[in-house]
């Protein structure tokens, strides 16, 4: 090796011998760190491998990197029933639709004719009586309606029928009602009314239950028991039970389809011992019809200036008669309507048990202000109501007030529209 001096100093090396060594052990370390790189992503690829061999042998299922294969829908089988031979499953009857003739197998031996006594011949079939509610209610329709049909033509004005039950228990002075079933309801076919009974005691009304609602069907059954305490042996004659049947309106009032009253005194209780009854339901709406609906007294001022139209509510006469004790609970429920749109409403206490209510109540409404404030684009509505405590309060009758009603209110609005400032008062017939 060859040492070169330089003019002032000692020789250099051109290569330091630790130099030399320090840089071969680095470039051992970078060749082995590359090995140990290489064989670890070789084991990696070979176990890949081997996995997706292993899942190819057995069956086919799906890797990560296998494409999607569309496989068609399997078909649909049909449950076998366990306790049955037949290949699909038995539908649950319905309780109220009529019971179908059994049918046998295809290959099933045919059962001798029994001839009958009577006069049909022994080859012809005869059709299965339906079987009826109950043993009970098979007998009250059988002492109550011996003389009715089986097949009646004339049931368009008939409303149905209400099967319940009753049973009164002397040890703890308690009258159980039992509401069973209503049968032939009317209603929009094919899907039905959707019934509920309301029942309450009179001439109380203390006393006040309803069923659940049982949806779109004419022959509901509901089976629900009521017990009404506190009534001792000697009170039972002056009580009468009072069912209403309603149908059931989510979105307006519901309809009532009719009423059956029951006076317990022309009945028999015996302690502990059921008595099962039917009742034909009766219209409702005919008492209103032929008796009429009722008046009322509306005194009206209007003040122009302050754009306000107070109303004074005095009384109602000749009111019909919501039960069979004679007597309603009315209040009445007013409606202020600008351009056809109620914009405010108002109503009076409840008079209990009165059919010429005394009310005397004023109430204040605010008409929209305008250039010129006037009558012309406001009515005033007025309602009539029988108040129930259970279900929603039936209307019984309705007035209309304004500029374009007809007969006395129109009469009467334009009084006061031509006296303002004044109160001027009127009756008024109320109407469906």
């Amino acid at each position: 090796m060859k040492i070169l001096a330089a003019p002032d100093g000692p020789a250099i090396s051109p290569v330091d011998p630790s130099g030399e060594w320090h840089g071969a052990t680095f470039w051992l370390l970078v060749l082995g760190a590359g090995a140990l790189a290489l064989a670890t992503l070789a084991g990696i690829a070979c176990w890949l491998a081997k996995r997706r061999n292993t899942l190819h042998k057995l069956g086919g299922k799906r890797g990560p990197d296998k494409a999607l294969v569309f496989q068609p829908p399997r078909r649909a089988t049909a449950v076998r029933s366990p306790g049955s031979a037949t290949h699909y499953l038995r539908k649950s009857p319905s309780p109220t639709a009529p019971t179908a003739p059994a049918t046998s197998p295809p290959n099933a031996p045919i059962p001798p004719q029994i001839p009958s006594s009577g006069g049909n011949s022994p080859h012809t079939p005869t059709a299965p009586e339906p079987a009826p509610l109950s043993k009970e209610l098979a007998d009250a329709n059988a002492t109550e309606k011996p003389n009715k049909p089986a097949d009646s033509d004339n049931n368009e004005g008939r409303l149905g029928d209400l099967h319940f039950k009753l049973r009164y228990e002397n040890e703890k002075n308690a009258l159980v009602v039992s509401v069973v079933s209503c049968q032939g309801l009317p209603g929009r076919e094919p899907a039905g009314p959707d019934p509920y009974v309301k029942l309450q005691l009179l001439p109380d009304k203390q006393h006040k239950v309803k069923t659940r609602v049982v949806r779109k069907t004419r022959c509901p059954v509901y089976d629900e028991d009521f017990t009404f305490y506190g009534l001792a042996p000697h009170q039972l004659p002056a009580i009468t039970l009072h069912f209403v049947v309603l149908s059931f309106d989510r979105y307006s009032r519901d309809e009532i389809i009719g009423e059956v009253v029951a006076p317990l005194s022309t009945l028999q209780l015996q302690s502990g011992e059921a008595m099962a009854l039917c009742r034909e339901i009766q219209p409702r709406s005919l008492k209103m019809r032929s008796v009429g609906r009722g008046e009322v007294l509306v005194s009206l001022c209007w003040q122009p200036a302050a754009a306000r139209l107070t109303v004074v509510l005095l009384k109602a006469r000749n009111l019909p008669k919501m039960d069979v004790t004679g007597l309603a609970d009315p209040y009445v429920k007013m409606y202020l309507l600008y351009n056809g749109q109620r914009i405010a409403k108002k109503k009076t206490h409840v008079k209990k048990r009165t059919l010429n209510p005394v009310f005397n109540e004023s109430f204040v409404f605010e008409v929209p202000a305008a250039p010129n404030a006037a009558l012309d684009h406001v009515a005033l509505e007025l309602l009539v109501l029988d108040w129930d405590r259970v279900t929603k309060n039936e209307v019984i009758g309705r007035l209309e007030l304004g500029a374009g009603g007809a007969g006395s209110a129109r009469q009467h609005w334009r009084e006061v529209q031509a006296a303002p400032r004044r109160q001027i008062a009127d009756w008024h017939k109320l109407k469906e």
